[in-house]
């Protein structure tokens, strides 16, 4: 590395209480130590914000550990290898890791991942390609979503949920959307495909679940919780499935929630809900990789973005994350 590289960086400053707020990160330059051999020097364009980091910021045990205190965030991020002293990468190539939050790094070769310029934008490779849009295919897969499936989907206008109805459709599903706004409702119906999608702020949302589909739905895609998960319980068939994606009707919440009180739809309708998180299915990603990205190739699936500019806009985005502030993939292109 032939000149010294300052790069900016966002740590977190103390554990938020409720919903986060600017005052719970800092932004703070490190200076970069001389590249070694083995390792590969690599400037991110793109940066990934989503809602499950809302869980790593505080102090409690979950299925990965939390952020450290006045240590710089981590998460999805696509960038341009500046410089290698590894054989598996030279300088140009373009590769995905999970050292976003930050302008530079250094990583072993092994924390990298390669990917195609050809694929436009890179961002793609955070969204419908990464693993926001490879959590929507496992959660499909995952109770064996089929042709003829009616499919509910909450959050569904979000990066996950875009995505999974768009191959929900793609399947021949009969497929429903819940979102936040009328341009959201919109941006399903024509842009994504949904059969039918509403604005679960316009009134109860198991009064609009029964006038879209009165006669049930066979599968429900979580990725709200909460009152939400409720009306599904109320509508879904014998044997329906539900796909325990998320729930960040809940993520700020200090203390625990009530659970449904309808639970007990579980026994009289036979239901099977299964909980999901998408590293389990990282043995899997060649294939997803294979058929969702020639889906987007053949230009059948939309990768949507909201794109927020500069590391510096990086905190009000991931707070965006949790008033409905984006339209598919959250993401920050780095100046």
């Amino acid at each position: 590395m032939t000149d010294e590289i300052i790069s900016n960086e966002i740590r977190l400053a103390s554990r938020p209480n409720g919903m986060p707020t600017a005052a719970n990160f800092a932004i703070a330059q490190t200076k970069l130590e001389p590249l070694q051999d083995r390792q590969v020097l690599v400037r991110n364009l793109y940066m990934s914000v989503d809602p499950y980091m809302r869980g790593r910021m505080s102090d409690r045990k979950s299925y990965v550990p939390p952020f450290v205190l006045g240590k710089p965030l981590d998460g999805g991020a696509v960038g341009e290898v500046i410089e290698s002293r590894a054989k598996e990468f030279k300088q140009g190539d373009f590769v995905i890791s999970n050292f976003g939050w930050r302008e530079y790094f250094i990583a072993a070769p092994k924390a990298l991942h390669l990917v195609s310029r050809q694929i436009q934008p890179l961002s793609t490779y955070l969204g419908a390609l990464g693993m926001t849009g490879m959590t929507a295919w496992a959660g499909l897969n995952l109770v064996e979503v089929k042709a003829g499936d009616v499919i509910f989907i909450s959050g569904a206008a979000g990066a996950v949920g875009s995505v999974a109805g768009q191959l929900a459709k793609l399947r021949g599903c009969y497929v429903i959307g819940a979102a936040g706004s009328t341009e959201k409702v919109k941006f399903l119906q024509e842009e994504c495909g949904f059969d039918i999608a509403f604005n679960y702020k316009a009134a109860p949302i198991l009064e609009q679940l029964n006038e879209a589909v009165p006669d049930g739905i066979d599968v429900y895609f979580d990725n709200v919780g909460g009152e939400t998960l409720e009306a599904a319980l109320s509508t879904l068939s014998i044997h329906g499935r539900i796909i325990a994606c998320g729930g960040i009707s809940g993520y700020n919440e200090e203390g625990p929630q009530a659970g449904p009180s309808n639970l007990f739809n579980m026994i009289t309708k036979r239901l099977t809900m299964k909980g999901l998180i998408v590293s389990d299915f990282l043995d899997l990603q060649n294939e997803f990789e294979k058929e969702v990205g020639g889906y987007f190739r053949e230009g059948k699936l939309k990768n949507k973005e909201t794109v927020a500019v500069g590391i510096e806009q990086a905190v009000s985005a991931f707070i965006g994350l949790f008033s409905g502030k984006n339209i598919g993939k959250m993401v920050v292109k780095l100046d």
